[in-house]
């Protein structure tokens, strides 16, 4: 990513956009809300075999629901979705949601990552924690910028479990946004992957599975699973989703926003080893303002700077974290 190419930018200049946490660090969970106060194109790519999800299907093309009003992204497993229902709360007390006449519908997609086997498996996010996130992102200093690492919905995130929880690494939550010409692009992404965290720039594993319980060194995951071969099994099954959510100020219809979601799948790819597998319910949102100025760039240019953009905010929701529950991050490692 030269500087000639993509410039960074802070995620609140992406567009008309609010974004904010509730964080349990004891309980090892929280939630990340996205607001589009006026309204956005939405749009989804599920790739994982194992995802927790609400209201996903009112983001298929042909569905007639047109605007999406937020993104919640939180811990809990499959619990977590009750925070989405406090995101709903939240806006129709503000008025903000789809107008039907006798009442405001907030539109709220969420999606969870399974958190329970570190810190507390009884505290989840639920209807308070998604008003107060919702809070968090309506009234604070949008000049502040996201926190990242082990915040939000990233709180409870870790990596590289194929040989158990004992020799798993943190991560976290992070965030990245870059601009274009007039395109801007931003990408929030929680990074709780069965496998290892590769950065793409350079091609170094910055976080995985480590070769002992008390070790800071890393195996390859990708190699441990090929030498187990048909002995391989996988100690935390269906424990594992990485989700995301890009955000843009194009103009995108939902069919245009989905293929932008299904080619920044590829950001996943290339940065986490193995990706889309039977334990993980990879998940990545995409949310349009239509603000941009101008002419609107080709679709496979907009597909290919959220990739990059993506990448970006995988490889920083690993090396934002810092060690939690007895298990260090990217930064300890030697």
């Amino acid at each position: 990513m030269t500087a000639s190419s993509l410039s960074p930018i802070p995620l609140a200049a992406v567009g008309a956009l609010r974004f904010g946490h509730w964080t349990d660090v004891e309980a090892g969970t929280g939630c990340t809300v996205i607001v589009a106060p006026h309204g956005a194109t939405g749009a989804v790519d599920v790739r994982g075999g194992a995802p927790a999800s609400r209201e996903t299907d009112l983001l298929k093309p042909e569905n007639t629901v047109q605007e999406v009003h937020a993104i919640c992204l939180s811990g809990g497993s499959a619990y977590g979705l009750e925070a989405a229902s406090g995101v709903a709360r939240e806006l129709e007390a503000r008025g903000i949601g789809l107008d039907v006449g006798v009442a405001c519908v907030p539109i709220v997609c969420s999606s969870c990552i399974f958190d329970l086997a570190f810190g507390s498996a009884t505290v989840r996010p639920g209807v308070d924690a998604g008003i107060s996130a919702t809070r968090a992102a309506l009234d604070s200093d949008p000049d502040i910028p996201l926190a990242e690492g082990c915040v939000g919905a990233g709180t409870g995130a870790t990596v590289g479990k194929l040989n158990g929880p004992d020799r798993a690494m943190k991560s976290g939550l992070g965030a990245r946004a870059f601009k274009l010409g007039g395109l801007r692009m931003g990408a929030i992404a929680v990074v709780n992957a069965c496998g290892d965290i590769v950065d793409p720039a350079t091609g170094h594993t910055i976080a995985g599975m480590r070769a002992a319980p008390d070790s800071l060194q890393l195996d390859n995951m990708e190699d441990a699973m090929l030498a187990a071969g048909a002995q391989m099994e996988m100690p935390l099954d269906r424990t594992n989703t990485t989700i995301s959510c890009l955000v843009t100020n194009a103009r995108l219809t939902k069919a245009e926003a989905t293929k932008v979601a299904q080619m920044a799948a590829d950001a996943y790819a290339h940065v986490i080893r193995p990706t889309h597998t039977t334990n993980d319910g990879d998940t990545i949102y995409v949310l349009a303002t239509g603000e941009l100025e101008g002419p609107t760039p080709p679709l496979d240019l907009i597909g290919l700077v959220a990739t990059r953009t993506l990448e970006a905010a995988l490889v920083a929701g690993a090396t934002e974290a810092t060690a939690l529950h007895d298990l260090p991050a990217a930064r300890d490692l030697i």
